[in-house]
């Protein structure tokens, strides 16, 4: 290996497009989408969506940021640490978060299985209709914003939100 590609090597793949500023109208519209998502819905479970949808995207940008501004909302570490096997510790989420999260796995995967009735129905069961489209905008937003930021290389704890 030669010291160019040694350098290149450390130094990471080469920066890709900034999205917000190559594409602002696009950008903005996914914001005008994600705050609209959650009018109406719950902070702590608008985090616990956002972070098991970028767990199951593998999303590191996005994880860093939910799990960081889930803990400034006073979220434990402890059901942090649970998102990503929520269903092996149901314990530590309530019936209405198990339901979000099931449909978050659902929505996320859809290209695996679809969405099956049963998920459905279980959400429908805790989210009146207009919570329940609110979520799936949220589910949808932040699949969008997990497919910004990996096709872009987004680095994981460079979150241009914070100064």
């Amino acid at each position: 290996m030669t010291t160019t590609e040694i350098k290149q090597t450390l130094a990471g793949p080469a920066p890709r497009l900034d999205f917000a500023k190559a594409a602002p109208k696009a950008f903005r519209a996914v914001i005008g989408l994600d705050a609209a998502a959650r009018e109406g819905l719950d902070p702590a479970l608008v985090e616990l969506v956002q972070i098991r949808s970028s767990h199951l995207n593998h999303c590191a940008y996005c994880l860093h940021m939910h799990t960081c501004d889930a803990r400034r909302a006073g979220e434990s570490e402890e059901r942090l640490h649970m998102v990503a096997v929520w269903k092996e510790a149901r314990h530590f989420f309530t019936e209405r978060e198990q339901a979000a999260l099931a449909l978050t796995d659902a929505v996320t995967l859809i290209a695996d299985g679809g969405l099956p009735d049963d998920v459905y129905a279980r959400a429908s069961a805790h989210f009146d209709d207009k919570e329940l489209a609110h979520l799936l905008a949220l589910i949808f937003t932040i699949n969008t914003w997990n497919r910004i930021a990996l096709a872009t290389a987004k680095t994981a704890g460079e979150d241009e939100r914070v100064s």
